[in-house]
């Protein structure tokens, strides 16, 4: 498990990061969410101990991060830090090699992950003879050909098409499901929510929000849609003696907001719904469970 605690960074009169905490418990994914320069990269680069923080510190195991911890750590900067005249192979086994793996298992490995990654053909090849796409490919082995215990990596799915993705995503499972605690920044909103446990969001370089995504997509107050064989206006004169915020009606179709309280919303969508079959034919009724891109919206 690796934390946040208070990180800041400073560049000059400009603050970049301003007290950053957030933990990643073992076997957790966790996305990292934020607009350009909401602080991910650099709150990142303070964790590898890439840049000194302002103010706060990174721990491991609720204990300070040590240059040890960090380097049993599998990080994925932004920018590549390959060598574009360097066959494959030989910069995945020098790499692994930094962190103390031996050159015939940083071989072994190197290799397996390249056939994963679809590249086993072309393991001799230079790097600058890559397109991106697989350029990103090679930095994603480089960064896990350790059998790392942690995994920081930014925008890893940049550039990969959707057979890399499905790639990547198994490769990170297969992580979590040993224990291995997985933190990544995206823009890729649909594969943060598709495949993350929790998230941090940032904006300006602060937390706005943090937590499982389940427990954030049901904060404040819940939404349903109601469709009805007619038109639904009457539900404005009712709303407040039914404990509901009417949000849109258009029609026999109302979007209404009930309250955040399990048991008054219980109350006030059986309330609607008697209402509503007094006066005729319910066609629908559902929750309608926020889009991570909602709440991102929402918070930053």
């Amino acid at each position: 498990m690796f934390e946040a605690k208070g990180l800041s960074r400073t560049f000059g009169d400009k603050v970049a990061v301003r007290d950053v905490s957030f933990s990643v418990p073992d076997g957790r994914m966790t996305g990292f969410v934020g607009g350009n320069g909401a602080g991910k990269t650099t709150t990142m680069r303070m964790i590898m101990g890439v840049l000194e923080p302002s103010a706060g510190e990174a721990l491991w195991n609720r204990q300070p991060i040590t240059a040890a911890n960090r380097r049993s750590i599998g990080y994925m900067p932004e920018e590549r830090g390959l060598y574009p005249k360097q066959p494959l192979i030989d910069q995945l086994v020098y790499l692994a090699q930094l962190r103390g793996v031996k050159a015939s298992v940083a071989r072994t490995r190197g290799l397996e992950l390249l056939d994963r990654f679809g590249l086993a053909g072309r393991s001799k090849d230079k790097l600058e003879a890559l397109s991106l796409g697989n350029q990103q490919r090679v930095q994603i082995a480089a960064s896990v050909i350790t059998d790392p215990s942690a995994l920081i990596l930014d925008e890893p799915f940049s550039g990969l098409d959707p057979q890399a993705v499905d790639s990547m995503v198994d490769l990170l499972r297969e992580f979590t499901a040993r224990g291995v605690p997985v933190l990544f920044s995206s823009h890729q909103l649909d594969l943060v929510e598709r495949l993350c446990d929790g998230l941090v969001i940032l904006a300006r370089g602060e937390v706005v929000a943090e937590g499982r995504a389940d427990d954030l997509r049901r904060r404040g107050r819940i939404r349903h849609r109601l469709v009805l064989d007619t038109d639904a206006g009457w539900l404005r004169d009712v709303a407040a003696s039914l404990g509901i915020n009417v949000v849109d009606i258009d029609g026999p179709v109302a979007v209404l907001e009930l309250p955040s309280e399990p048991e008054r919303s219980a109350a006030a969508a059986d309330a609607v719904l008697r209402r509503a079959m007094e006066r005729g034919r319910v066609r629908e009724f559902h929750e309608l469970v926020p889009q991570l891109a909602d709440i991102y919206r929402e918070v930053a």
